[in-house]
């Protein structure tokens, strides 16, 4: 039987020079892996699909808007009575920035070959980068924030609750223009497991007093 991790946040007060690195590090990296998500041009998660339409129809950076809608999903915790950490905060920040530096030096990919590259490459450094953050253990992001209050409100179960989610932020992505292709399926696909493989090597466990 698989071992049940302990993800649950912990106070800053433990151990916090190496879990902020882990965290920071963690951000950033999914920031990177965001934008070569968006420069593969073959189809994004649907919370980007989401980003990327409303990044057309306002004019503002990727990283923008990413910010901009992570603010609004944070107010949405408040009727579900969430509660921030550092690392929710942390989320909003480092991902918006590293996103929108990154676009600045990698450029829309027009050729196959490297267009696959950025997605697969972009999915698997994503799972790994979630793995890190959230195995930082310092507060959830605000879409997983939004996700857990929901399931916890409504008493249905995270799987459902989070379907429910993306699969709403998928079509309004798509109605204003977002890219959706190859790259959604394959994320959908992959995020998970590859997230749940990554886990268990980079948690950050109390370690024993006494």
């Amino acid at each position: 039987m698989a071992q049940t991790l302990d993800l649950k946040p912990v106070g800053i007060s433990h151990d916090t020079t190496r879990r902020s690195i882990q965290l920071v590090a963690g951000l950033a990296l999914y920031g990177g892996s965001m934008a070569m998500l968006t420069r593969a041009g073959l189809g994004l998660d649907p919370w980007d699909v989401l980003h990327e339409g409303l990044m057309k129809i306002t004019g503002l950076t990727f990283g923008t808007i990413t910010a901009i809608a992570s603010v609004v999903v944070l107010l949405l915790w408040i009727p579900l009575r969430q509660r921030p950490g550092i690392g929710t905060v942390a989320n909003i920040v480092i991902i918006s920035l590293t996103v929108d530096f990154v676009r600045i030096y990698l450029p829309d990919q027009h050729v196959l070959g490297w267009q696959i590259f950025n997605l697969v490459a972009g999915v698997v450094l994503n799972g790994l980068a979630a793995a890190v953050y959230v195995g930082a253990r310092l507060g959830p992001g605000p879409r997983d924030g939004l996700m857990t209050g929901f399931a916890a409100k409504t008493g249905k179960s995270i799987r459902l609750v989070r379907t429910l989610i993306e699969l709403t932020v998928l079509a309004a992505g798509w109605l204003l223009g977002g890219t959706v292709g190859l790259g959604t399926i394959l994320y959908a696909l992959a995020i998970g497991p590859l997230t749940q493989a990554f886990l268990p090597l980079v948690v950050w466990r109390e370690r024993p007093t006494g």
